[in-house]
């Protein structure tokens, strides 16, 4: 979705925020195939569900969906739906109908391995352009109700050039471009800096009377920046010029 995109610049969020134990994430991701994203409690462990799958609507809940595109105007462009069914790629595809509509298919998929580490992820976008015959409407929904699961076709070694194929080959599919993506957080000490100047005066006076190191964290790579009291002394100098 970040990589749809048209600017340099541009970024898309997507917050989930929902009543289950997870309780939301967010995840940003630019033009250029760069992402980051956390979830608010990392540490849920749920059954399988009834599918024997990843149980991510248990986790996550009822509640709400949000993709923000921030494209360089005043305010941010902000589409919100509710959490149809907690399974992100259903949400998505709901999202894209309703807020934007425009007919989508969305899959995603992970595949575990037994230690809890990530064997297989993927996914695909398959949007319709204006004036899409039913014909190939029809053709496309007999496809995609006969394809396996994402992770599964990826499992059995099929690129996502085959998984296009398997789907488009007989549509003129034509490959235009490919994009290298990568998890990228784009933290750092001096962004940290000006967010403790945003906190105010007061509580910055505050952490320099406790006269204790100050350490923040990085919710997105877990990277921590510490800040001794000198450096707070000096950040307490720029708040109040």
């Amino acid at each position: 979705m970040g990589s749809m995109m048209k600017g340099e610049d541009d970024l898309l969020t997507i917050k989930i925020q929902g009543d289950g134990p997870m309780e939301g994430l967010t995840i940003t991701a630019d033009s250029k195939g760069d992402v980051k994203g956390y979830v608010y409690n990392p540490d849920v462990m749920l059954p399988p569900n009834a599918k024997g799958k990843l149980d991510v609507g248990g986790a996550l809940g009822v509640g709400v969906l949000s993709v923000i595109q921030d494209i360089g105007l005043k305010e941010p462009y902000v589409g919100q739906t509710i959490l149809v069914t907690g399974e992100i790629a259903e949400d998505l595809t709901y999202y894209y109908a309703t807020s934007e509509q425009t007919p989508s298919s969305v899959a995603l998929g992970v595949l575990m391995n037994k230690d809890n580490t990530v064997c297989q992820a993927g996914g695909f976008i398959i949007q319709l352009m204006p004036g899409a015959s039913e014909e190939i409407i029809s053709s496309l929904e007999k496809k995609l109700g006969e394809i396996s699961s994402v992770t599964t076709m990826l499992n059995q070694g099929m690129t996502p050039e085959d998984i296009l194929t398997l789907i488009l080959g007989d549509m003129g599919l034509e490959i235009t471009d490919r994009m290298d993506t990568r998890f990228y957080c784009n933290c750092s000490k001096e962004r940290v800096e000006k967010a403790l100047i945003s906190i105010g005066k007061k509580e910055l006076q505050n952490m320099i009377d406790d006269g204790k190191e100050v350490e923040v964290n990085c919710h997105f790579c877990n990277k921590h920046y510490v800040f001794q009291v000198p450096e707070l002394e000096e950040l307490l100098k720029k708040a109040q010029r």
